[in-house]
Order: C-alpha cells, then structure tokens, then sequence
C-alpha cells in the first residue's frame, strides 16, 4: 500500500535528525567541509605574539584512511632543551603515550625536553606491548630530527583500542621537521592538527612580565583539543602551554599542577575521564632573566597566577566546543564550609544530565540544581565522605546570574521556593553564557566549574563517533 506522505505529520526534531542523516551536515558538530561554524569563528585568533626558540608544524599524515585534506600530526620544538612537566589521567587504562611520557620526564627529572609530536585520529590507547613500541618509535624518530636524546614526549588522540599507522606517522615526521614554523600560521596550523570532534582549533598566545625581571617581555602560547570525553583527573584534554620564560626543572611540576586544578581539572562535559589526557608545559628560558628556582619567590608566585589564569582560558574554550554544546554554564558554589565540599557539588552539578537537558531546553527547572546539589555529599559504599554540616537546606540559596549585567534571578532563598518570573528566566536562559550560582550559608571557602548543556547533537557525535 502506498503511503500518503502530505497525510504524516513530521516533528521539527525528526526532521533535524532526518536531515543530519542523510546529508552529513551538523548543527553544533564540525562541518564535515571542516569548515569552522560562523558562531565559533570570534574564538579563533587572526594573530598572536609567539615565544622565543619555539617552531611549531601541523602536517597530513593520514591516520584515517580517509583523511586527506586535515591536518593529523602535530610537532612542538624548542631551539634550546626546556624544563618540562605534565599532568595525565587517572583512568587506570592509560593509553601508550601517557605511560611512555610520563616515564621520560620521570627519567629526565623534567630537564632537557625538546618537544612534543602529537597525532590525533588514532589514540593508541588499549593497545598492548605493540602500541608502546609505536609510541616509543614516534619519539625516537622525532628526537632523530631534532639530534637530541630522551627529549620528545608524545601525545594521541581518538578511537581507543586501535593501533596506530606507525609507518604513516614516522615517514611523515621528517615532513613535519621541515614545515617547522613561529608564524602565527604555524601556530594555528599545529592547532588544528590535534583536532577531533573539535568544531575550532583552540589556540591563545598572551605576554607577561615578572617582579625580578619588568624590562623582559615574556610570552606564552598554548593550544588545547578535546570536545568529549571532558571529566577532570588530569586533564581531559590533551594540551601543551610553551613559554620562553625560566623556570628550574625542580620547581616546574607543583606549578602546573596548580594551574590544572583551577583549570582543566575544573571543567567537564560529558563525566566521562579519557584514557589521554595530557597537559605538557615547556619553558626554554629564551627570553632571558633570572631563573625561577624557589617557591617561596616573587617570581614563582607571579608566574603561576600567569600559567593559571592561561590555563583556565584554554579550558573554557574548551568547555565552548563541547560536543553538541549551545551553553557556556558556570557553576559558582559559595559560602562553603570547605573547597574541597564545593568542588565536589559544583562538579555534580555540572555533570547531572538533568540540569544539563533542562538548559538546553531553556527550562529553570531549578529542582534539578537543588536535587544534585542535595546528593553531591553522599557516601558510597566503602567510599566515606567527611559528615560536615557542608550542606543545610534551610541556608540554601540558588540563583541564576545573568550575562547581562542585570540582576540576578533568585530561585530558592534560605530553603525557601521563590514565584520564579518565568518570562525573565526564559530570556536570561536564550543567552549563550550563563551562571548558576549556589549559596551554602556554612562558611567562606568556594568553588567554579564549567560545564555546557546536553543537545540531541551530542547523541549524534558519539552515536556514530566510529564511521
């Protein structure tokens, strides 16, 4: 029996999903053209001040068969050997380059580093003795180029479980050597060679200066990739931060570890912690003046405000890029009894489907705040919290905060319900930024996350994440 299609009534949802099927083309995803979406374009930066002895490339290698037009293979170097550190995930699968990279700054005593080669396409995770030779050999052959030993870390990015085109990525190395640039083309070009589901390449160059040495104008550049699989334990990204700036070897670790909890550990997307997360800081001293070698110094104290508050900026476009994303959502937990209390119920609330659904769906549906706030503290069996009075209904406040500049929107006031204006919510919720703000009323310490909301789109992405 023929159908008569003028006789079906089709749902606006249905016909996004129709036509996200059979033509390729995403909403928030990236383009299948690689294209960048006209309202990510503003996060993409036209030019930048780059720091000193630093060459940079974004090469095609090839990692997917069908990849012949992106750039997949990434190479950070420094003229001159770096003080290097890193943080990397906790998850207990940890892919080859994590337990590769880590050994080698542990057997450099984060001294004498040259750079970083980077391929995405491929995470060469779960991957055996074979996908840590693969990773020891893309070090090798990039420390080969660079005449150096022990000097290259190595980072992977994509589909767990698969092995690497390891011929593909070493005859593309020495490609990747001669392309070596300080342009901001470069820079940029290096940026999208990390990109996956990314829907822009993350990249942010910034200058400083420190109390020992005001005449010298220091420079830091950074480039970050990841748009799923963002949960904090350490990052959720893969990332590297270069700066010409000196910084002893011994005190170089506490300093990005600092600036990775207040940043990268301090966003998510999705909850789910990835088996590559990598973030690598290098500092070549380049630029000159007196090395930061204690942490009680002026200088340590001033550099790690830097390196914190350019992480945070890389984290949060981070953040903006989620998978699917249509929201930029801070979550502010305040008057804590503790930090540690109010990381732990910003990130529920960052992380609960719920509250992420309803903000897609413009909905101030402020229960499912108070309802992920009310189980953050909970113990699980054989995993006991702390019982501090962190949480007490009757001193509890939420509010939306808008972008604005206006006031904010009280939703629950000492415990209390407010009759919520759901004409100003709505208008506040159409903004693309927006903050939630928590209120404990038991004590003065306080927390931020990032988060985003949950779209069909994000469905689509990680449906078919593999074809």
């Amino acid at each position: 029996m023929a159908l008569q299609m003028s006789s079906i009534r089709i749902s606006s949802h249905l016909k996004t999903q129709l036509t996200t099927k059979f033509s390729g083309v995403r909403f928030y995803s990236a383009p299948v053209s690689g294209s960048i979406p006209a309202s990510k374009r503003k996060y993409v930066p036209t030019s930048g001040t780059y720091p000193k002895g630093f060459k940079v490339s974004g090469t095609i290698v090839g990692v997917k068969p069908k990849n012949t037009t992106k750039p997949d293979l990434a190479f950070i170097t420094s003229d001159t050997p770096c003080a290097a550190a890193a943080v990397f995930t906790k998850n207990k699968f940890q892919a080859a380059p994590v337990t590769f990279s880590r050994a080698l700054l542990q057997k450099q005593n984060n001294s004498g580093l040259r750079g970083v080669i980077i391929n995405s396409g491929c995470a060469n995770a779960v991957t055996g003795k074979g996908g840590l030779e693969d990773a020891e050999a893309m070090a090798a052959e990039a420390d080969k180029i660079q005449s150096a030993t022990n000097a290259t870390i190595v980072m992977s990015t994509g589909v767990i479980g698969q092995r690497l085109p390891i011929r593909k990525i070493l005859d593309g190395i020495p490609q990747a050597q001669q392309a070596l640039g300080d342009t901001h083309k470069h820079w940029l070009t290096c940026a999208t060679a990390i990109c996956t589901t990314d829907t822009f390449p993350k990249l942010i160059s910034k200058t400083f200066h420190l109390p020992s040495s005001s005449s010298i104008e220091y420079r830091i550049a950074g480039t970050t990739k990841g748009a799923g699989m963002i949960h904090p334990n350490m990052a959720t990204l893969l990332g590297v931060i270069a700066t010409d700036a000196p910084i002893s070897p011994a005190v170089i670790s506490p300093l990005l570890k600092h600036a990775a909890d207040r940043s990268f550990n301090s966003i998510t997307i999705d909850g789910d912690t990835s088996t590559n997360d990598t973030v690598a800081l290098l500092a070549n001293g380049a630029a000159g003046g007196q090395e930061i070698v204690s942490q009680d110094s002026a200088d340590f104290k001033a550099f790690q405000d830097v390196v914190t508050d350019f992480a945070t900026d890389l984290a949060k476009l981070i953040v903006r890029d989620g998978e699917g994303a249509t929201k930029f959502v801070t979550i502010r937990v305040t008057e804590s009894s503790s930090e540690d209390g109010a990381r732990k119920i910003a990130s529920t609330i960052a992380r609960s489907p719920l509250v992420k659904t309803a903000l897609y769906g413009k909905d101030a549906n402020w229960g499912r705040i108070l309802c992920a706030t009310g189980y953050s503290l909970i113990s699980e069996p054989g995993h006991p919290v702390n019982e501090v009075a962190e949480i007490v209904p009757e001193k509890t406040n939420v509010s939306f905060v808008p972008t604005d500049g206006s006031p904010e929107l009280k939703l629950l006031v000492n415990g209390e319900p407010e009759t919520v204006d759901e004409i100003r919510a709505a208008q506040i919720l159409e903004h693309e930024d927006l903050e939630i703000l928590v209120r404990l009323g038991t004590g003065k310490k306080e927390a931020t996350y990032w988060t985003c909301d949950y779209s069909h789109e994000y469905i689509t992405i990680n449906g078919d994440y593999r074809t």
